[in-house]
């Protein structure tokens, strides 16, 4: 018998147009399950992003040595900064002001107007700041005074409220005081963005304390982090301790180690399920197709070119889903920002995510479609032709 090698390419991919609405139903579903993957992915991606961009090199964090990682338990003396600027050379210098920026740093209950707005990050700093932190930048309305704040880009998903809230002219109000907001600072997607700057001076009088939170210090291009971390150490009275912010920032990224994690085993069951949902879908196709299987068996083409056409079938469902997931995860999740505890950061949808994503959709078409494919070849071809 005259066997024949593969099915023609166009053969399943008409298939396909003969049932437009199982066609339509099975890419909707695989859709819909590769878009979960790419919520998860961009959630995690979004995540490692913030952290990464938040540390600069050439900052140093001085803060309490019992408070850890957490900057927002830390109490240092006020006369820190003054400290660091007489006792360390490395320093970076701009018109004789240095580089040096006292922080309080706390979360704090919020109210926006008459309504409660949630938890929020509260940042004091002085004038030295934005020399300090060079990605911040003002995007709109001005550096505040007394009486004053800006708000991050990213504040209002911080606190759950509509944008419209935190516009400039608009009060906010914590630690029994009433603040007006005076303009929005962006920073690159680092994590100061979920943040509320005010003047250090009216936030220690607000909560009267005379402490700080930290001192960030910029040094630079001969000065040595470990310049700082010996100062700390030799004044063992101040109990102190200096890290790097790029180091910091990695600390946190273990810091939510099992949180990715967990976000990756989310990713593996989404497409578990999704593997399954497929194997349900093609079972469900390839019943109603048993006498056509048989009959192209019984003109000659072998089992295998049978399976390759049943499994071309399925990969081109999958890497339709994908492109159509890709192309909503692109439009609508990507930007898109999330409340978390250190703060908010923003879904991220990059090559990597299109990648894992795109990559998940299509194993779940070839996997989705090999077992139901496998049971139909393998039934006898006398037998199948008499099937209704």
């Amino acid at each position: 018998m005259f066997q024949r090698r593969l099915l023609p390419w166009d053969y399943g991919v008409r298939n396909l147009m003969r049932r437009p609405l199982r066609s339509a139903l099975t890419l909707l579903a695989l859709a819909t399950v590769v878009l979960l993957v790419f919520v998860v992915v961009g959630f995690i991606r979004g995540l490692e992003t913030s952290l990464t961009v938040s540390g600069d090199p050439s900052v140093v964090l001085v803060y309490s040595v019992n408070a850890e990682e957490n900057i927002e338990n830390s109490s240092i003396a006020a006369r820190t900064p003054g400290l660091l600027t007489a006792s360390l050379d490395g320093i970076n210098k701009q018109f004789d002001v240095p580089h040096v920026s006292p922080e309080l740093y706390l979360g704090t209950r919020i109210n926006l107007g008459d309504a409660d707005g949630g938890l929020g990050l509260i940042r004091g700093v002085s004038n030295v700041a934005p020399l300090v932190r060079r990605k911040v930048q003002l995007v709109e309305g001005r550096w505040p005074g007394p009486g004053e704040i800006i708000v991050g880009r990213l504040a209002a998903s911080k606190l759950g409220c509509d944008p419209a809230k935190l516009a400039i002219g608009e009060s906010l109000t914590f630690e029994r005081k009433t603040w007006q907001i005076v303009g929005r600072f962006a920073a690159g997607g680092s994590s100061f963005e979920s943040e509320i700057w005010c003047p250090l001076d009216d936030l220690q009088q607000s909560l009267k304390r005379q402490d700080l939170s930290l001192v960030a210090v910029l040094l630079n291009d001969g000065g040595l982090p470990a310049e700082v971390e010996l100062f700390c150490k030799e004044r063992v009275d101040l109990e102190l301790q200096a890290v790097g912010e790029a180091g910091y920032y990695e600390l946190l990224q273990k810091h939510y180690g099992p949180m990715r994690w967990l976000a990756w085993i989310i990713v593996w069951l989404v497409s578990g399920a999704g593997v399954f949902a497929g194997l349900n879908m093609m079972y469900g196709a390839v019943a109603g197709r048993v006498r056509e299987i048989a009959t192209l068996q019984a003109i000659g083409y072998r089992r295998r070119a049978v399976l390759l056409g049943l499994v071309q079938e399925g990969a081109l469902l999958a890497a339709g889903a994908s492109i159509l997931a890709g192309f909503v995860a692109l439009a609508v999740l990507n930007g898109v920002a999330v409340r978390f505890t250190m703060g908010a950061f923003t879904l991220r949808i990059d090559g990597v995510s299109i990648l894992i994503g795109c990559g998940v959709g299509l194993l779940l078409g070839v996997f989705g479609a090999l077992p139901p494919a496998l049971k139909a070849v393998r039934m006898p071809v006398a037998q199948s032709l008499k099937a209704v």
